[in-house]
């Protein structure tokens, strides 16, 4: 089968989105509408759990939210005033339903649901620890090792052998349990993954973007603080700081690419942040042009700002059709090469004998960039210039982001006058790291402390990566997975 999001397949994948619900009759409704509003951060799998009081029920699938959980009959089967949802793209494990979350495991404690926003970076040596300790996984998800975890801890309250349990665990995590005794949801304590918290009713929603909380009516109240722990018992609501202090580093890209454009991401619009990337490009990388072009659809705000900065016109060059989503044509097949036509197409008319400026978010492997300049040039474009709203990628992600191994990265084995000659561009231009800050309202990156992760751009990590070596990610749960299967 051939994908027919070209623009999309070199793209870095968004991690996960988590939902929860307490003190709901329609948690699992509500759950569902939630992950829809998430879904662009994980189109794999979906999973809800549910808990009414006495039992706990899952229902979980492969593929989109829609047409797993827009039926009657699955909602009904997910009863109960608590539930967890999780929407998925994998960045560790094999592409299984045994992987798909929320986690469930019944433990001496009672029931115990877990959704996990995140990537934990010493997973393999726990996981191998445990196993040696008696410890039997059922599935390849770095996420498992918590509910190990948990399960194997010498504290007396489920609550400590929780926290007993990250405070063994390295990396990013967003979690939401769900327990018989009630709801827990908690960032790492950098705050790498994002995590907010609000109300509709009497109701208490947790969700990885606030844009989640708009769809189903609930009013934002807070973000989930870096290192804290929410504790949600039918309408009593508590909060603990178990670890000690750190100044966050929440992960940048956020901004530039995986947050919807209609969600506050600390504080900011996500919108406001793009177009003023935007601004931040046209003066860092200005040139002589007659349109400014977006890459549909993550480049439209940045854009937008570029365009009203150097007062270049802002128009539509490439159009997105939204009703496509595969074909069946096969590799083999002499028309292959027309399927990308299929979801982009170049606006001819507005383009021809023009100078344009396109502008994307990110260049990975920078296959895609390829594509771009060539459907433009094919649409008679007199110039091109691709200008990115982010720093050169030049380094892989440990965090929840599926990234290529660093070697694959253009950006690693490149420098920008190689990397515009790959693309066949007349130029390319990157926002600096710096020009990133200040979009954020930041004077700029701070040499000994910045303010968020950005160790994709500049190799900066913020914890250590005991699982992994410097030459990118190693999905070694994938290799487990191969020698189970």
């Amino acid at each position: 089968m051939l994908t027919t999001h070209p623009f999309d397949d070199d793209k870095l994948r968004e991690e996960c989105g988590i939902f929860g619900v307490s003190g709901s009759d329609s948690a699992a409704a509500l759950a569902a509408l939630g992950l829809h509003a998430l879904q662009h951060r994980g189109q794999e799998a979906a999973g809800i759990t549910s808990f009414d009081g006495t039992l706990f029920h899952t229902h979980r699938a492969m593929g989109h939210v829609a047409g797993n959980f827009d039926r009657d009959d699955v909602i009904r089967a997910l009863p109960g005033s608590i539930a967890v949802g999780h929407v998925r793209y994998s960045t560790t494990g094999e592409t299984a339903l045994r992987n798909v979350q929320p986690l469930y495991a019944d433990l001496s404690t009672g029931g115990f649901a877990v959704a996990h926003n995140g990537n934990i970076s010493n997973a393999m040596k726990l996981r191998r620890e445990l196993v040696r300790r008696g410890s039997i996984f059922q599935s390849t998800s770095d996420t498992e090792t918590i509910i190990h975890l948990v399960a194997t801890s010498s504290y007396r309250t489920l609550l400590d052998r929780f926290i007993d349990a990250l405070k063994q665990i390295e990396g990013a995590y967003s979690l939401i349990v769900t327990t018989p005794e009630g709801m827990i949801a908690c960032r790492d304590p950098l705050g790498i993954r994002p995590l907010v918290m609000g109300r509709l009713d009497e109701a208490i929603i947790f969700a990885s973007e606030t844009v989640a909380l708009d769809v189903c009516g609930a009013t934002f109240e807070r973000q989930v603080e870096p290192g804290e722990l929410v504790i949600v018992q039918g309408s009593e609501i508590r909060s603990i700081k178990p670890f000690a202090p750190m100044a966050p580093r929440p992960c940048i890209f956020e901004w530039v690419y995986f947050s919807r454009p209609d969600s506050i991401a600390g504080d900011q619009s996500v919108y406001s942040v793009r177009k003023e990337i935007g601004a931040q490009l046209a003066i860092e990388a200005p040139v002589e042009a007659d349109l400014v072009i977006p890459v549909p659809d993550s480049g439209v705000p940045a854009a937008i700002g570029y365009a009203q900065q150097s007062g270049i016109p802002f128009e539509l060059g490439i159009i997105r059709s939204h009703y496509v989503g595969r074909t069946f044509i096969q590799p083999g097949d002499k028309v292959r090469h027309l399927g990308v036509k299929l979801k982009h197409n170049a606006n001819r008319a507005l383009i021809e004998g023009k100078r344009i400026v396109l502008i994307d978010d990110s260049i990975v492997r920078g296959t895609t960039s390829l594509k771009i300049v060539q459907m433009m040039r094919d649409a008679g474009a007199a110039e091109i210039h691709m200008r990115i709203a982010s720093p050169p990628t030049r380094h892989s992600c440990f965090y929840g982001v599926d990234t290529p191994e660093r070697a694959k990265l253009l950006a690693a084995k490149l420098d920008v006058g190689g990397m515009t000659d790959f693309i066949h561009a007349d130029s390319l231009a990157f926002v600096s790291i710096d020009g990133l800050y200040k979009a954020l309202g930041e004077a700029q990156r701070a040499d000994i402390r910045p303010k968020y992760c950005d160790a994709c751009f500049t190799g900066d990590y913020p914890t250590t990566l005991t699982d992994h070596d410097d030459t990118g990610p190693v999905d070694q749960f994938a290799m487990l997975a191969e020698r189970v299967n």
